[in-house]
């Protein structure tokens, strides 16, 4: 039996905030997308945050308008994200948490708790014909909030995972597995991101019921060393490995 195909996201975010520490133009996100593209990239991802410290909104407008690969949205549950994601109509758009004052996404968002809250951006993003994904914890509860919500994807963050190693590491991906496969088992298409490295990503990449890895950080950071379209089909060959002897 032939093994599911594994996509993968790149998300360009980091090619911005390089750009921006200095003003300017360059190094170009919205080129960077295209090299991606050209490296085996299924699709871009970008996210547009509320103080715009990388993605701006410039950015998404060249995104939609310039790339032909499926433009993955995150975005805050906000009023402001929301207008803006249906004004532009991305293919996806995947929810977040976001704090203004954290480096980096720093876990996922509570579709239990947040449920009441989420429910008009699920159901206006879908009404749209905006493929929504909840980005959440490896979490069966989570999970099932997701697909009571109407949410169509869920992305696992596996934050977790990537940071731990040894047994904890073992135990983290047991949890992974164990919400892949009932992600699967309720009508959801299950994603997983945040962290990922060439270390990291072979056994997520060997779960047979995640069909997409969204990868950014790690990928521009190696760029630097071996150049974007190297550090992309390096993951992409990993992932490739992982999945064929799955």
């Amino acid at each position: 039996m032939m093994a599911r195909q594994l996509r993968l996201g790149v998300n360009i975010d980091h090619v911005a905030t390089i750009r921006n520490a200095r003003g300017g133009g360059h190094p170009d996100p919205v080129e960077a997308a295209r090299m991606a593209a050209m490296a085996g990239a299924d699709g871009i991802t970008a996210h547009l945050r509320e103080d715009r410290r990388h993605i701006s909104d410039d950015d998404i407008v060249r995104l939609c308008n310039e790339i032909d690969k499926p433009l993955n949205l995150e975005m805050a549950a906000t009023d402001e994200m929301l207008e803006i994601a249906l004004g532009h109509s991305p293919h996806a758009a995947c929810i977040v948490p976001e704090k203004r004052e954290e480096r980096t996404t720093e876990g996922g968002l509570d579709a239990v708790g947040g449920h009441d809250h989420l429910m008009p951006f699920v159901q206006q993003l879908t009404n749209a014909g905006v493929r929504v994904s909840l980005f959440i914890e490896p979490d069966i509860k989570q999970l099932d909030a997701a697909k009571s919500l109407g949410a169509p994807v869920v992305e696992l963050h596996v934050g977790a995972y990537c940071d731990a190693s040894g047994d904890q590491r073992e135990s983290h991906l047991k949890r992974i597995i164990k919400a892949a496969a009932h992600a699967e088992a309720i009508g959801l298409e299950c994603h997983a991101g945040h962290g990922l490295t060439y270390d990291a990503v072979g056994p997520i990449a060997a779960i047979e019921t995640i069909v997409e890895l969204n990868i950014g950080h790690f990928l521009i950071g190696e760029a630097i060393f071996s150049g974007l379209e190297a550090s992309i089909r390096g993951m992409r060959d990993r992932m490739d490995a992982a999945r064929k002897d799955a």
